[in-house]
């Protein structure tokens, strides 16, 4: 099998991270797989079926993100890093008037300032390649939900830092490139249920009180939305055309629902609140 090219991964150990990289590896690409712990990292290798090299990052360690930097590079002996993409996330919400700023803090730092981190990073190696930076966004980055907000708001930022740095970098050669995915099945559904339901049980009476409603509408569509989730190849397709296209989109929006969503953002702003307090009963 001809040698695709490097490509550094981070948030590689679960979810659609881990399809694509898996993936990757089989399709020919040497895969640096990014992992905040060194088990999931061995786990991730058994199932490899090509290159795939774990790698120990968590974004938001500056002092880990440089050393990972180093090590890709000390691994590539001078040879060219095709891709990075900018995968880590987290998602962490509440009713804005009840999330404590220190989940905030975090919602944006692993988000946001660690995608900056992992760019920098990695960029002198990726403009000297000519190669391409892949970012993570959502249909949350143009389509904002109740209780959603700052996962969300991290979205919306990433939409930003994605057109900013396509437009820094055009005269270097590096493409950008902004992944919108809308649901993916994978057992972040289980995750956020379990999260969900532990938040639940230690939120305030007030908040209940307030935004009960609210809660009790997302648990009822959460099902729904589980059921219309895309299949996780859906994204690998478009993370191959991203990487492998002469001329890739700017710009890949996938699942059903995140056409449907970008229609309904593009209508004015009290129109889409009605649809979604229809939607939520409230």
């Amino acid at each position: 099998m001809a040698h695709k090219g490097a490509i550094v991964i981070t948030g590689a150990s679960t979810g659609m991270g881990e399809h694509c990289a898996l993936g990757l590896a089989a399709r020919g690409y040497r895969v640096f797989a990014g992992v905040r712990k060194a088990a999931d990292g061995e786990a991730l290798k058994k199932q490899a079926a090509g290159s795939l090299e774990p790698l120990i990052i968590d974004v938001v360690n500056e002092a880990q993100v440089r050393e990972a930097a180093k090590k890709v590079e000390a691994a590539l002996g001078g040879g060219p890093l095709t891709a990075l993409w900018n995968n880590a996330g987290i998602s962490v919400n509440a009713p804005l008037e009840f999330i404590s700023l220190n989940d905030l803090r975090r919602q944006l730092d692993v988000n946001v300032i660690g995608q900056v981190a992992a760019t920098q990073a990695f960029l002198p190696m990726i403009r000297k390649a000519k190669g391409r930076i892949l970012i993570t966004g959502s249909i949350g980055g143009f389509f904002t939900t109740p209780m959603l907000v700052p996962y969300c708001m991290s979205k919306y930022a990433m939409e930003a830092f994605a057109d900013g740095l396509r437009r820094e970098l055009r005269p270097t050669g590096v493409q950008v490139v902004l992944l919108e995915p809308g649901g993916i099945k994978s057992k972040i559904w289980e995750k956020g249920i379990g999260e969900s339901e532990t938040f639940l049980k230690n939120a305030p009476a007030e908040m209940m009180n307030v935004y009960g409603w609210l809660v009790k509408a997302l648990q009822r569509v959460a099902p729904q939305m589980e059921k219309r989730a895309m299949p996780p190849q859906e994204v690998l397709d478009c993370v191959i055309h991203a990487l492998e296209s002469p001329r890739p989109k700017t710009r890949y929006r996938m699942g059903a629902n995140s056409t449907a969503q970008k229609v309904i953002a593009s209508l004015p702003d009290r129109w889409q609140d009605a649809l979604i307090a229809r939607m939520m009963g409230g």
